[in-house]
């Protein structure tokens, strides 16, 4: 796949803005839903690790996962996830998933 097939491919992409205001970019792996609950599987897309990926160098990539919840006008809003229960059901979901399909 050349330079251009690869950027002229769809991303899914979710702008995030932090608790400072600051505005982060993420590409949208894929989607969960364990036990009734969603969950969006992100990686940062950033002009840091697009230079990276660009000289052809492997880097580990952090990958985010957040719960999908509801504000009080029913619009999507994106959390972490603070229950340690939770968070391991869901880890584990993510691991079964990349072990099972090849996501990357």
């Amino acid at each position: 796949m050349t330079d251009e097939e690869f950027f002229e491919e769809e991303v899914a992409t979710i702008l995030l803005v932090d608790e400072e205001g600051n505005e982060h970019l993420f590409e949208l792996i894929s989607e969960l839903e364990i036990e009734g609950q969603c969950y969006k599987v992100l990686v940062p897309l950033d002009d840091e690790i697009l230079e990276e990926g660009e000289k052809g160098e492997e880097e580990e990539v952090e990958v985010v996962i957040l719960k999908v919840t509801q504000d009080e006008n029913g619009d999507e809003i994106l959390c972490d996830i603070d229950d340690d229960e939770e968070w391991e059901k869901v880890a584990d979901a993510w691991q079964e998933l990349m072990e099972s399909e090849e996501i990357w």
